[in-house]
């Protein structure tokens, strides 16, 4: 093994490219540090957006929730108009219809008076 003799280029070129594979590796490193580091941040960022589109949402929902109670409440309030009104006019029906049938028996002993005497 002593009388190996190795060209000065040789051991150059090899040298050379240990070098540029070390600082090939140590970029390689300091790239997946940085993307570790932009991943951490954008998770951090993503969490933050999704906690202030929720407050957002939440707000939005309540808001459209109250609206829909407040037409909800009118719906009742005019169904209640709608029904006392119905129940007035049923009412109105009933008397009419006694009216008529007090009329109609008037009638009849008005006729049954008048009728013998005209006669």
């Amino acid at each position: 093994m002593d009388n190996i003799k190795l060209p000065i280029a040789l051991v150059l070129a090899m040298a050379a490219q240990l070098a540029g594979g070390v600082w090939w590796v140590s970029q390689q490193a300091a790239t997946v540090a940085n993307l570790e580091e932009t991943v951490s941040q954008l998770g951090s960022k993503m969490a933050i957006e999704d906690n202030v589109n929720l407050k957002r949402d939440v707000l939005d929902n309540s808001m459209e929730l109250q609206y829909s109670w407040t037409e909800i409440e009118e719906l009742w309030d005019e169904l209640d108009n709608l029904t006392r009104t119905i129940n007035q006019i049923t009412a109105l029906q009933q008397r009419v219809a006694l009216i008529e049938n007090d009329l109609k028996y008037i009638n009849s002993d008005h006729n049954s008076i008048i009728g013998p005497m005209e006669k």
